[in-house]
């Protein structure tokens, strides 16, 4: 697949490229997001999944906000104004989970709702050599989010599930958002492609290989990815280790990008900081091959930690890694080297002034001194 990219905008160096390319008629958010959120207890270092009856001790744990926090704290951590429409219950996990997603990363939730005698969705997850287990428990919202999101600041874009409530995204796509749908894997095995009829209404689709060829009854995810693009203008199949296709039909451009090679400790949450990156490279107005590495990059530095929505980069993460990359490539490392030669485009974005490091992952997740700390 050969790019034809057009003529890049200038980069601002702020922190985060939609800094300084704002205007006063923007929308007050950036991307609108929807879903349910859990509190995710992630469990590490263990050399396999235990069988059954058998009890294993880890090596790391790690507690977060889960389910759609993944996403939106990866968004707000791009420098992406995040808005949530979620369900909250009174319990202190969702104490602690509104205080670190308003608070700390900075995601309005003005939309979003506490709800009395409801409990947070819980989470375990156990992570073993790039696989991982998983147990969930919770209830459905006494209520729909669908009367809550008309409600939602206007965003330029949102990301949504196909799985999920479908009827608001006409409004959106009606009222100026750039619309971007993902889908999970089909447990019916039926890959009915009337579950894609409400792409009519996006911008952009991004599902893995695997859900692609299902739903397009290709056998490989460049045909699929064509396959795709006759659906939405912007049509993304990403394939794990493999990389990511992409066609974008409102700029001509198409697009193939190898995974950024790394060992990973928790894969939990990679593909909602690819999605949140490539929403930001997309409103920046990137060209698609520097959005699909741009994604990639975000995506490989995420799974190299542990807890989910609390693994995901943010610009100091992103500036150490360039850094270091070029200090190797200035020392004669040809890997370095050839691997910066793909990212220069980073010279142009990552902020030159310092910046703070990230909560990640703790065994604890109510430290009393957390919001001094961080």
């Amino acid at each position: 697949m050969s790019p034809s990219a057009p003529t890049p905008p200038r980069r601002p160096r702020g922190l985060g490229p939609l800094a300084e390319q704002r205007s006063p008629e923007d929308p007050p958010l950036d991307v609108l997001l929807s879903g349910t959120v859990f509190f995710d207890i992630v469990f590490t270092g263990l050399d396999r999944l235990p069988e059954p009856g058998e009890e294993l001790w880890s090596k790391g744990m790690g507690s977060s906000p889960g389910g759609i926090a993944n996403l939106a704290t990866a968004a707000a951590r791009l420098g992406l104004r995040t808005g949530l429409v979620a369900g909250f219950g009174d319990d202190a996990y969702a104490d602690w989970m509104w205080q670190t997603m308003a608070e700390e990363e900075g995601i309005d939730l003005s939309a979003s709702r506490r709800f009395p005698d409801f409990h947070s969705p819980l989470t375990v997850s156990i992570a073993a050599h790039g696989d991982r287990a998983m147990v969930t428990h919770g209830h459905d919202l006494p209520e729909p989010l669908s009367s809550l999101i008309a409600k939602a600041p206007k965003a330029r874009a949102a990301v949504v599930d196909l799985a999920g409530e479908t009827s608001w995204w006409a409004a959106l796509a009606q009222g100026g958002s750039k619309v971007f749908a993902d889908i999970g894997f089909d447990e019916t095995g039926r890959w009915d492609r009337s579950d894609l009829a409400p792409l009519v209404h996006c911008h952009a689709f991004t599902p893995n290989a695997v859900e692609a060829m299902a739903y397009t009854r290709t056998d490989s995810p460049d045909r699929a990815v064509r396959a795709l693009a006759e659906l939405v203008p912007l049509a993304v199949v990403t394939d794990g280790e493999a990389g990511s296709y992409a066609i974008d039909g409102s700029t001509g451009e198409e697009a193939y990008c190898p995974a950024v090679p790394v060992t990973a400790m928790d894969t939990t949450g990679a593909g909602d900081v690819f999605a949140a990156a490539l929403v930001l490279g997309t409103l920046a107005q990137w060209p698609l091959v520097e959005r699909l590495k741009f994604a990639s990059l975000c995506s490989a530095l995420a799974v190299q930690q542990f807890g989910g929505s609390l693994a995901a980069p943010g610009w100091g993460d992103i500036t150490d890694w360039w850094r270091s990359l070029s200090s190797a490539a200035d020392s004669g490392d040809l890997r370095a080297a050839f691997t910066r030669d793909g990212y220069r485009f980073l010279d142009g974005v990552v902020p030159t002034h310092q910046v703070l490091g990230r909560r990640r992952a703790q065994g604890t997740f109510a430290l009393g001194s957390d919001a001094g700390q961080h």
